[in-house]
């Protein structure tokens, strides 16, 4: 069992060398900072958080779901073309289709408004453990989020006293077993600046994602506006002017080579490296092939409507790139879970954990892995449930879905609260963000699925309505929803307390499937706090085992920072190569007939055969680089985020991870693992050469 000990020791301490981690910065450990001059990282510790033009200063937290970075001094942002892929559709329309053709601004006036975008930038962070901790002891999930939301409304009411541009957010760390408070500033005016066609920004779709080689230039550019008096925040106003930050991420057209130092800096949504045995078998087992299963549906008709239609396709795109992404992502996590014995090696960790655990003493009475295993495998069926119910009801739903929740959940009543006669609900008019035809026809495939798929036990009410008022026939079911239901008349009061309000048909079905969820939501609250405990306490015992070594927390969408090298990998014996070339695309745009999504314009081709890329040529390679690889340790939440040499300039932008990890938001592979970046050199070229956008060039002033 020494042996064994001192085996799984090792492995721990090559889990945490150099190019894996998502690092807090605040409290970066001395033993990483080093490891990163190793590695040929060139600033003062400092200049990582600490002083005014660190490197984090430059670094958003892009509205709220993505990364991105400053770039100049009057406010431009790089994030990723798919970041901004929502906001590119809402400004497109069949005859000014942006999302398909691009966009460039040519003056301040010409830069487009966006409701609902926002960028953050991290102020300080620090440790509140010691005043959290002592209050959340013997309390239930619930109750320890309440006192969590009311310390810090209390911290945010006392920060806004200081400074009314400020504001915080308290989040667990190391599963629990830490909070942190951090402070953030936020700009809501955020306008689009310029984006490069689809045929480039989202080069290859479904059949390229999370796929290597690459050749996608995914980005887009946005820019901050502030308060012309105070440089500050402000909501939309046509007075507000470029925001001017004090520092910004110097661009850099030098490149790199095998073996140079690199970082990124983002905002990293979730990992579960923590995760339990039993959780990632859940994980495989019933997420992950729920999604895979119910999302091959959806994608297969919005697709299907989207090809038959331009004024569908700008309607459902965001959808289906969301609904896609993910749907691949469970493919290949479940294909990489199996093909490294993943739950073996975390069922091997926990044997040592055990005996260590029942050496020691450490958590005795508390921790306790049968029950663990126990808890998850009765919750496995409800789960299952929850997860078709999600993928049926929750994500990228039909609008008379939406409708029919919303009108039972937190929707606005307006009216006059004396007068119950006159209190009624309104739908907005929304006609331009879904199809009649395509939402049909996905609530009837769905609702068939989940019919097929999920015991009958957790079948909803209405299920019994669509048996005996349309034999059984969704499609009869849903026709009526649609035709017939008032939650469908947009811009009309619906009056809620008339006696036809509880007899409609859409009312009845949002009433079911609210009934559906909560009845879900209970049967999983009896377990989940005990899981979560028992999960709490795992991580806790790994911890106080490994304590000699530095641990970084599972991402949580705060801000992270991770290093390695840019380079390769090798699978079965054959090098990856560590970027891809202007003629690699060029030959791939060859193939279109073969694929739709490997279609890019003429004027693409034109350039991207080119012999003379101008100063955007690799001085090692002798031509223009488009996507790169690095070891460095990504998620969800990172795409858009900065990638920087060892001088903290800027190389480009992170967008996807490969294939062959895709396992890495449970165990970071590090022989395999990679992140893939955009080039920056490709990006210039891009505004340059297509776009023509000499002022932002002049700008953004890369070296």
């Amino acid at each position: 069992m020494k042996k064994l000990l001192l085996f799984m020791f090792s492995l721990c301490a090559l889990g945490a060398h150099a190019d894996e981690g998502m690092w807090t910065l605040y409290n970066l450990p001395t033993a990483v900072y080093e490891q990163m001059k190793q590695y040929g990282f060139q600033l003062p510790m400092e200049q990582l958080y600490a002083s005014d033009n660190a490197v984090k200063n430059a670094v958003v937290n892009f509205s709220g779901y993505c990364s991105g970075v400053v770039v100049s001094p009057n406010g431009l942002v790089f994030t990723n073309h798919h970041c901004g892929f929502d906001a590119i559709r809402r400004h497109s329309t069949v005859e000014h289709d942006y999302m398909l053709n691009g966009f460039v601004a040519n003056s301040y006036e010409e830069e487009l408004p966006n409701e609902d975008i926002f960028v953050s930038f991290m102020v300080e962070q620090k440790d509140v453990s010691d005043q959290i901790l002592p209050l959340l002891e013997g309390q239930t999930s619930d109750r320890q989020g309440e006192i969590v939301d009311s310390l810090e409304n209390a911290w945010q009411k006392d920060i806004r006293s200081q400074d009314s541009t400020l504001r915080v957010e308290v989040k667990p760390f190391y599963e629990g077993n830490k909070y942190y408070m951090t402070t953030y500033r936020d700009f809501e005016d955020v306008r689009l600046v310029f984006t490069v066609p689809k045929s480039m920004g989202k080069y290859g779709g479904e059949t390229d994602n999370w796929m290597w080689p690459r050749q996608t230039c995914d980005y887009s550019v946005f820019r901050i506006y502030a308060d012309p008096k105070t440089n500050g925040p402000a909501k939309y106003s046509k007075d507000n002017v470029p925001y001017h930050p004090t520092s910004w991420a110097p661009v850099s057209l030098q490149g790199y080579k095998p073996g140079d130092f690199c970082m990124i800096m983002g905002y990293p949504g979730s990992t579960s490296r923590y995760l339990s045995s039993y959780g990632i078998q859940e994980r495989h087992n019933v997420m992950n092939q729920t999604m895979i299963q119910a999302r091959a549906i959806k994608q297969d008709i919005m697709l299907r409507h989207m090809r038959a239609s331009e004024a569908v396709r700008i309607m459902y795109e965001s959808k289906y790139a969301h609904s896609s992404n993910y749907w691949k992502n469970s493919i290949g996590m479940n294909k990489c879970i199996d093909s490294i014995g993943l739950i073996g090696q975390k069922q091997q960790f926990e044997a040592v954990l055990r005996q260590w655990h029942d050496t020691t003493g450490y958590l005795k009475g508390q921790l306790d892995f049968d029950r663990l295993s126990r808890f998850y495998q009765q919750r496995a069926e409800a789960v299952r449930a929850l997860y078709y119910w999600s993928e049926t009801w929750g994500r990228e739903c039909d609008e008379l879905s939406v409708r029919a929740q919303r009108i039972h959940r937190g929707m606005e009543v307006k009216g006059p609260a004396d007068k119950k006669k006159k209190q009624y609900v309104e739908f907005a008019d929304n006609s331009k963000d879904w199809d009649q035809a395509t939402d049909r026809e996905l609530l009837t495939a769905l609702m068939k699925n989940y019919r097929e798929q999920v015991d009958k036990k957790f079948h909803p009410s209405f299920f019994e309505e669509v048996d005996k008022s349309f034999d059984g026939d969704f499609r009869r079911y849903v026709d009526a929803l649609y035709d017939k239901s008032m939650l469908m008349k947009s811009g009309k009061k619906i009056y809620i307390n008339k006696k036809n309000f509880d007899r409609d048909l859409g009312v009845a079905y949002g009433v079911s499937l609210t009934e559906l969820r909560a009845q879900l939501r209970a049967e999983l609250i009896v377990m989940a706090d005990s899981i979560e405990e028992q999960e709490r306490l795992l991580c806790a015992a790994k911890l106080r085992m490994e304590q000699d070594m530095p641990n970084y927390s599972d991402a949580n969408f705060t801000m992270r920072m991770t290093y390695g090298q840019v380079g390769e990998y090798s699978l079965g014996g054959r090098p990856s190569g560590y970027y891809t070339t202007a003629r690699s695309l060029w030959e791939k745009m060859q193939k279109a007939d073969e694929n739709f999504e490997y279609y890019a314009e003429p004027i693409m081709h034109e350039l991207l055969s080119s012999k003379d890329f101008g100063q955007y040529t690799d001085k090692l390679t002798g031509t223009m680089q488009l996507c790169f690889l690095s070891n460095t340790d990504i998620t969800g939440g990172n795409s858009g985020s900065p990638i920087f040499n060892g001088k903290g300039e800027l190389l480009g932008l992170a967008f996807d991870g490969n294939w062959d990890s895709l396992s890495s938001d449970i165990f970071f592979d590090r022989e395999l693992a990679r992140t893939i970046n955009v080039d920056v050199r490709f990006m210039l070229f891009m505004m340059d050469r297509w776009g023509h956008a000499d002022r932002l060039i002049q700008e953004i002033n890369a070296k």
